[in-house]
Formats: structure tokens, C-alpha cells, sequence
């Protein structure tokens, strides 16, 4: 046995080393990763800053009146101190609507050109003024004039910048110059409420494959940037600049790049995401990590024999010096202490185990020669017993998720935005009172289908109010797509009740009603010292039970407040069915109809019902009454059974009848919950 204590302690310690050796290995890359990131998310961000910085500057000038867009040296000279004062812009570039177009471009860190495409001056042709960058200043080169058939006009961005109301960043791969990769800060430029133009700074990716070249990522790893389609931005190149296009300097790992990103993508990853890939026998650690400019990536790849080499050549050296001086001595202690201590005590932690995952029936109680594993096994089947007697009256899972997150059993909580479900029978005071007591078979059928749609679409169900569910999501593990989950749960819980075939007393089938809202509402452990409920609270709460009854007054199933559907954007399909007169809101609480996920639009639009009610709703809102009637009335043609077709139809006939009432508002206020 003492034989076996020290191999086991020489085994154990090997062990332990190569596992510190290895975590303290990949800890390393891991660091050296995060440096890496952290670098190209400053330089992201400087460019961004530095291209608001020299639009806002430049377009100041405009909107003072201290520049005029047709005041051409002092635009050159503006223009080219923002290429000289910002580093990472590759163009200043100026166009009008009548085609004319204007830029100072960078050739490089050694030379500039000013361009100018006139319609009246050479027309078809394109002035160049080359400039040679010298210390703290540029000297005139040369002036030549070069054919042209670039129009700025043809330009996408030019087309979207022209008419819309602020800048915004656009991709451009087109220039004077030729097809060049870039992105560009466009907006359009008003001088007394008068359009001038458009005003871009353009930023090629040629400069960000010089950074990422300066990059020491390991001594044989790289860095990638990609766009959020997975097409490539920038790879190292110390020699990219704004003549000299980007060649990878390490192309072999750029398909392990691509697919790292191309795994992102598909895993619809917006989070720092780590994989191990294999190519050619040797393995790499990739990473892809956002960064701060919309959909980019960046993708970090570093072979793994550079970090573990070292560690696994010495653990086989550690492995044979042991194999090699007890080899028959271990292996009869191991068969003795594999007999019995090793298997007992294997047997208790997987005991040990079920307790853990709450899977209280699985454990059993396992004798062994040994006194005190005998012991052990036994009392740990008579907690096993003990606990089982609770384990339905204590969420399992949100105690698992407290437990991890290390919150303590103590009233406190934190307010945060979330979304929160409510969710009943319709009718249940009346079925209940038909059934009597048989009415808990079927209750229970219905929560056990809430139940399981809530948790499998990531939801906490706070609790169980006679026939009402409340659950909400984004506590306590955080959630960025929280109202989108809610309302994928709630179609959910409408399927899987209507494929249930759940009915009621008379046979008709089980109705339910959904109310959900989003908002800051306070989170955690809520209640005394005595006795705890995590739970949530707040006038977002109260909100989403006033829209669950509102369902009874419109004939709907599941409503939604206005936060809810301004969340998840296009991702759902909903209608706004009217205005809810609440507490404390003058203008009332916008309800939204939750029809179907967006997938179940074949063409990505709304039905065209809807956008008939939503037409209806606007001409009641303006007192438009008959035309109200004449849209409600159509909205039933195409749905006969639409309730909140029926209910607006019928009020904008009383409005059209009483159209005399000067204090009216189109905020309803519903008689009961």
C-alpha cells in the first residue's frame, strides 16, 4: 500500500503538472490572443474615431460658412491637413450632385495627389496634383490630366448619402483610381437648408493589413479581419498601402481563418468564440472575436506545437522514467487498490453526482469491504431519500444558475432590462367551476407544456398563479436576445397546446391568453430573511399582465407592449392592434399583436392584412372615421374572424355616428382586466 501511495503520489504529481503545464500553456496563448484583440480593437476604434473626427471637422467648415464646397484652394489645403493629421485615412473625398467630384488621396506615407473631375473644365478627363509628403509638410510634384469615365453620381453610396438624413458607413470598392476594397463615413452636406453635396472619408483596407503585419501573434501565428459575410478585410502585409494591394504573408493559415469565421457565422456567434482546427496532421488554436465596427470579425490562428511542444515532450520523458522503474510494483498495487478503494469511491462520486444534478432517483446504496465508503454510500442515499421529498417544490435549474453565479440566499436585487411572459386559460374561473376537482387533470397537463416550452426556450418560470404562468427571461443568466426568446416561447406554447388537443368540458378546444412586456424591472431575491422568491417586479411586470387581459377585450391571444416589438425588429411578425389606456400614460400603452416568426413570411413582408388594419388604425387615429369603416370592414373580408378588426370596425362606427365628440382620443380604456 505504501508502494502504491508513492507511485499513485508520483503519477498524481506528473499529472498534475502537465495539467498546470498545459493550463498555464494555453493560458499563455490565451493572453497572447487577448493582446492581439485588444490591439485590433483600438485600432478599429481609432479608425472609426478618426473618420467621424475629419468628416465632423471638415463638414464644421461647411455648415460655418468658413468653407465653401466650391472654393477650391482652401478645400485642398483643409482637405490634405486631415490626411496629414489622421493617419488611417486614405481619401477626403467631396461630390456634387451635378456629377463634379473632388479628393486628396493618399499614395502611401511618401506622396499625395489632389483630384478633380469638372463637367465644365476638361470635361471627361480627371486632374491629378502629385504632392511629396516631407517633414512637416508636401511639396507640388506635378499636375497631369488622364481620361475618366468615373461619375460619382453611379456611386451606391453617393445614391443612399445624397438622401438620407445623416452620414453613415458604406462599403465602396470602386474609385477614380481603380477597384480598391474600402469603407467610407458618408453624409450629405446642407448650407442654408440647401443640399451641396456629399462629404466622405475613406479609409482603404490596405492600412489595416499593414497593422495587422506589425502584429506578433506567436512567432509563426496571424491575424485576420473578415465582414460579417465571412468575405476577407485585411491580412498581414507590412508592404499594403494605397498602391501596393494586401498579399497574405502567411497564406497557409488563411483557410483555417475563413473557416473559423465561416463556423461563427453559421453558429450565429456574437461573442468571443474559441475552436480547436486540424490541418496537415497539426492542430491550431483559433479565435474569432467582434469588433467595433458593424458585422467585422477578427480571427486569430496560432499553432498549438508552439505553446505545447515543450509541455508533452516532457511529460512522455516523465511517463517512460516512471513506466520503466515500477512497472510490476504499480501494477499490483493498482489491482489492489483499484479493488478496494478505486471502483467503491468511483461508485460514491457518481452517486455523488446525481445528487448534484438533482437526478434523485438514480442513486443507490453500494456496500464495500471498506468501513467508512460503506458508511458514506449509505449516507449519501439517505440525503439522496431526504431531498427527494422537495425537489418539485424548488426550480432545480434556477438554483443551479444562482448557485454558479454565486448569488446569495439574502433579500437584494438589481434592476435590468428584461422580458417577462404571463400566460393563462381563457375562461378558467367558469371551467373550473364546471369540472370541480376534475379540472386538475387537465391543469396539469397545460403547465407541464408551459413549462417545458419555457425552459426549453431559456425562460424562468417565476410561478404558477392558479391557471396563470409568470416566467421571464434574461436573469439570471444573461440574455442579449431576451424578447426574442420570450415571444418564440409564447408561438411555442400556442403550438404545443393546440397539438395537444387539450379541450375543455364542452369539447371546444383549450383557449389561452399570452401578455408579454420589456423594461428595466428589479430582478432577484425578493422577500424576508424567512422566506425568499426570485422573482421579478416593477410597472414593466404590471404592464404585461394588463396587455394578457386586454387579450379578452380584442379577441386576441397573445399582445405585447411596444418595447417588446421594437426588440426583436424583423425577427417576428406583428400588428399594432390599438392604444390601451393605462396609469400615468397620457398618450396610453401601444399593443402589438404576436402573429408568427418572420421565417413564416416567404417574402420577408407582412401579410397584407395586416398592413390593411394598420392603414385603418392610422385613418382612426386622424378621425377619419368612414375610412376607418371601410378598412376594418376590408381587414374582415380577407379574416372574417379577426377580433381586432371587429372590435375597431364597431368603434369607428359609434365615432362615425358621435363624430361631434371634440374631446375624443384614440386611446382605449378597457372596463375589466
Amino acid at each position: 500500500m505504501v508502494l502504491a501511495a508513492i507511485l499513485l503520489t508520483a503519477v498524481a504529481c506528473s499529472l498534475v503538472w502537465w495539467r498546470t503545464a498545459d493550463a498555464t500553456s494555453r493560458q499563455l496563448a490565451s493572453t497572447i490572443n487577448d493582446q492581439i484583440v485588444a490591439a485590433v480593437r483600438k485600432e478599429v476604434a481609432s479608425i472609426v474615431d478618426q473618420a467621424h473626427a475629419a468628416h465632423t471637422a471638415i463638414r464644421t467648415l461647411f455648415l460655418q460658412n468658413v468653407l465653401e464646397t466650391r472654393e477650391a484652394d482652401k478645400r485642398e489645403f483643409v482637405f490634405l491637413s486631415q490626411l496629414q493629421s489622421h493617419p488611417t485615412i486614405s481619401w477626403a473625398a467631396f461630390g456634387w450632385p451635378d456629377g463634379s467630384f473632388f479628393a486628396a488621396h493618399k499614395l502611401g506615407d511618401r506622396r499625395l495627389e489632389m483630384m478633380e473631375i469638372s463637367l465644365t473644365d476638361h470635361a471627361g478627363e480627371r486632374r491629378i496634383d502629385e504632392y511629396d509628403v516631407v517633414p512637416g509638410d508636401i511639396e507640388f510634384a506635378s499636375r497631369r490630366f488622364v481620361p475618366t469615365g468615373f461619375r460619382v453620381t453611379d456611386q451606391a453610396w453617393f445614391k443612399a448619402a445624397i438622401a438620407a438624413d445623416g452620414p453613415s458607413w458604406f462599403k465602396i470598392a470602386e474609385h477614380p483610381t481603380g477597384e480598391r476594397a474600402a469603407i467610407a463615413f458618408a453624409g450629405p452636406i446642407d448650407v442654408y437648408q440647401e443640399r451641396q453635396g456629399v462629404l466622405a472619408i475613406i479609409i482603404e483596407y490596405t492600412r489595416l493589413s499593414r497593422f495587422l503585419s506589425q502584429l506578433e501573434v506567436g512567432r509563426t501565428g496571424a491575424a485576420f479581419i473578415f465582414d460579417g459575410s465571412g468575405a476577407l478585410v485585411a491580412s498581414p502585409d507590412a508592404k499594403a498601402d494605397e498602391i501596393n494591394p494586401a498579399q497574405a504573408e502567411q497564406p497557409a493559415l488563411l483557410p483555417l481563418a475563413r473557416q473559423a469565421v465561416g463556423m461563427a457565422i453559421a453558429q450565429k456567434m456574437d461573442e468571443a468564440w474559441r475552436s480547436r482546427l486540424v490541418d496537415a496532421a497539426e492542430a491550431y488554436e483559433t479565435t474569432v472575436t467582434p469588433l467595433p465596427f458593424p458585422g467585422w470579425r477578427l480571427a486569430t490562428v496560432l499553432p498549438e506545437a508552439e505553446f505545447l511542444g515543450p509541455v508533452q515532450a516532457t511529460l512522455h520523458r516523465l511517463i517512460l522514467m516512471l513506466v520503466a522503474g515500477a512497472a510490476l510494483a504499480a501494477i499490483a498495487s493498482a489491482i489492489l487498490v483499484r479493488s478496494m478503494i478505486a471502483v467503491p469511491l468511483a461508485r460514491v462520486v457518481g452517486e455523488l453526482r446525481h445528487v448534484e444534478a438533482f437526478a434523485l432517483e438514480a442513486v443507490r446504496r453500494h456496500p464495500s469491504r471498506l468501513r467508512e465508503i460503506g458508511s458514506l454510500s449509505g449516507a449519501i442515499a439517505e440525503m439522496a431519500s431526504g431531498l427527494s421529498a422537495f425537489r418539485k417544490f424548488i426550480p432545480t435549474d434556477l438554483v443551479r444558475g444562482l448557485l454558479r453565479q454565486g448569488v446569495e440566499a439574502k433579500p437584494g436585487g438589481t434592476l435590468q432590462e428584461l422580458s417577462v411572459m404571463f400566460i393563462d386559460i381563457a375562461g378558467f374561473t367558469g371551467l373550473s367551476e364546471r369540472m370541480g376537482d376534475g379540472i386538475v387533470g387537465l391543469l396539469s397537463r397545460y403547465l407541464d407544456l408551459v413549462s417545458e416550452v419555457v425552459v426549453a426556450h431559456g425562460g424562468t418560470i417565476d410561478k404558477f398563479i392558479g391557471d396563470a404562468v409568470m416566467a421571464f427571461w434574461g436573469a439570471p443568466q444573461p440574455q442579449s436576445d431576451h424578447a426574442l426568446r420570450c415571444c418564440l416561447a409564447a408561438l411555442a406554447c400556442q403550438r404545443a397546446i393546440a397539438e395537444a388537443g387539450l379541450v375543455d368540458d364542452l369539447g371546444q378546444a383549450l383557449r389561452i391568453r399570452i401578455g408579454i412586456n420589456t423594461g428595466r424591472m428589479l430582478v432577484g431575491n425578493i422577500g424576508s430573511e424567512l422566506r425568499l422568491n426570485y422573482t421579478v417586479i416593477g410597472d414593466a411586470v404590471n404592464v404585461a399582465s394588463r396587455l394578457e387581459g386586454a387579450n379578452k377585450a380584442y379577441g386576441t391571444t397573445a399582445l405585447m407592449g411596444e418595447a417588446t416589438a421594437n426588440s426583436v425588429g424583423r425577427s417576428i411578425i406583428v400588428r399594432e392592434v390599438d392604444r390601451i389606456g393605462v396609469y400615468g400614460r397620457e398618450q396610453g400603452l401601444a399593443a402589438y399583436e404576436l402573429v408568427a416568426p418572420a421565417a413564416d413570411a416567404p417574402t420577408g413582408q407582412h401579410p397584407p392584412w395586416i398592413v390593411q388594419y394598420e392603414r385603418a388604425l392610422a385613418r382612426y387615429r386622424v378621425r377619419d372615421f368612414a375610412g376607418a369603416v371601410a378598412g376594418f370592414a376590408q381587414v374582415l373580408m380577407d379574416r372574417p374572424h379577426d377580433g381586432p378588426a371587429t372590435v375597431m370596425l364597431e368603434r369607428s362606427r359609434r365615432m362615425l355616428a358621435d363624430a361631434g365628440d371634440t374631446a375624443w382620443q384614440p386611446v382605449a380604456a378597457l372596463s375589466e382586466k
